[in-house]
């Protein structure tokens, strides 16, 4: 998810990816990211600050997967 915006005082960060916006925590992070940085997020929490080639790449291998999912009904 990229970083749209950093409270460090609350020790929080607001991510977005797509239409989706959400506060995560940033307690156990490698690294403290700044706006426009993307992390990988867990059950709330930024786990792993990545650098925007990374970010891409990854994502390009999600929306790779999701157009191959089966239908669910």
């Amino acid at each position: 998810m990229k970083v749209v915006e950093v409270n460090l005082a609350k020790n929080v960060a607001r991510v977005d990816i797509g239409k989706t916006q959400q506060w995560i925590r940033l307690d156990i992070i490698n690294e403290v990211p700044k706006i426009g940085d993307y992390v990988i997020v867990h059950a709330g929490f930024a786990i792993y600050r990545l650098d925007e080639k990374e970010a891409k790449e990854t994502l390009s291998l999600f929306e790779e997967m999701l157009r191959h999912e089966a239908p669910l009904y």
